[in-house]
């Protein structure tokens, strides 16, 4: 589950710098539109995933240990 997490952190750094080189060339008002309704709306998602993810591989390595 953490590699998981990790990999879609790395995916999402990764598509913000993309997205940094597209905004140099992209400056109006559509640009700072889908800035707010895409991009940071996807960065907030990704960290609340990934923060469930984080708590998820704990409850399963407690299971595993009780389990053992």
């Amino acid at each position: 589950m953490s590699g998981s997490g990790a990999k879609l952190t790395a995916l999402t750094k990764a598509l913000a710098a993309q997205w940094q080189q597209t905004k140099e060339s992209w400056r109006d008002a559509k640009c700072a539109e889908f800035e707010r309704r895409y991009m940071v709306e996807l960065q907030a998602e990704v960290d609340r995933a990934v923060h469930v993810m984080e708590q998820l591989d704990r409850v399963l390595g407690k299971i595993r240990s009780d389990c053992e």
